[in-house]
């Protein structure tokens, strides 16, 4: 009867504590400040050079890169929230299902996308489905959605069956014990995976240039073909610190939601 009070009352303190707030820590600080850098330098850099040629002066100018972040966040950002969409309420129920085969046959499908190499995904997306925004954001949510479905699943699965065996002697319904047990519990791990997709979406999403998807793979490829180093360097160095980014910010999410104590 002592251990079942004590669990009861580890399940309240989960359901009414509020989320951790870790501002003040140097590795809060961190990300940002790599950003400033870099993109600093890459300012640094660009000026040094003197004028720009006709091909720099068309894709180094703050409208045609401000266009084509905002596609390529536009890209990342939609492809992983219908991840979540997808992959949070499908791990939910492959984790309470004890089928071998059903969960090995959803993982299985989620597996191809990942082991199908990112360019032969959006390709083979658009010679079924044509070129353009749609396309490349489907073939980013089949390759990104894997971490989130094993990350949910496993989240869920690895919570102390003596907890949900304490939170049904409560009284709680299943619906309950998913809501105010095992999801506030599995949080850390679900948003671990949504951060792995995110960074996988905003990578992948630089070859949605070649099915007419816009992003900033635009800038790279003119770099690439034409011979312009600064513009290839300049994609790449803008890419990555859209990655980092994203990854801080998802941090972010991630302090906040944690359950305290977990």
């Amino acid at each position: 009867m002592t251990n079942l009070a004590q669990t009861q009352t580890q399940l309240l303190s989960v359901q009414t504590a509020p989320s951790q707030k870790r501002f003040f820590t140097a590795k809060r600080f961190l990300t940002p400040l790599l950003i400033v850098v870099a993109l600093g330098g890459l300012l640094i850099f660009l000026a040094a050079r003197g004028e720009p040629d006709k091909i720099e002066a068309f894709a180094l100018n703050w409208p045609y890169m401000l266009a084509r972040v905002w596609e390529h966040t536009v890209l990342a950002v939609s492809a992983t929230l219908l991840v979540a969409i997808i992959a949070i309420p499908a791990g939910i129920i492959l984790s309470h299902t004890h089928n071998r085969w059903v969960r090995g046959f959803v993982l299985g499908i989620a597996n191809m996308g990942q082991a199908t190499p990112a360019v032969g995904v959006i390709i083979l997306f658009a010679l079924i489905f044509g070129i353009g925004i749609p396309t490349a954001i489907a073939a980013l949510v089949i390759y990104a959605l894997l971490p989130v479905l094993r990350n949910t699943m496993v989240g869920i699965s690895q919570i102390d069956a003596s907890v949900i065996e304490s939170a049904r002697g409560m009284g709680m319904t299943t619906m309950q014990i998913l809501r105010r047990v095992e999801l506030p519990l599995a949080v850390p791990v679900i948003l671990a995976g949504f951060r792995t997709a995110l960074v996988f979406s905003v990578g992948v999403a630089t070859i949605a240039t070649f099915i007419n998807a816009g992003g900033l793979g635009e800038v790279i490829i003119v770099g690439l073909k034409l011979s312009r180093p600064a513009v290839l360097v300049t994609g790449a160095i803008v890419v990555s610190c859209i990655a980092l980014l994203m990854d801080w910010l998802a941090g972010l999410a991630e302090d906040h939601l944690r359950p305290k104590g977990v």
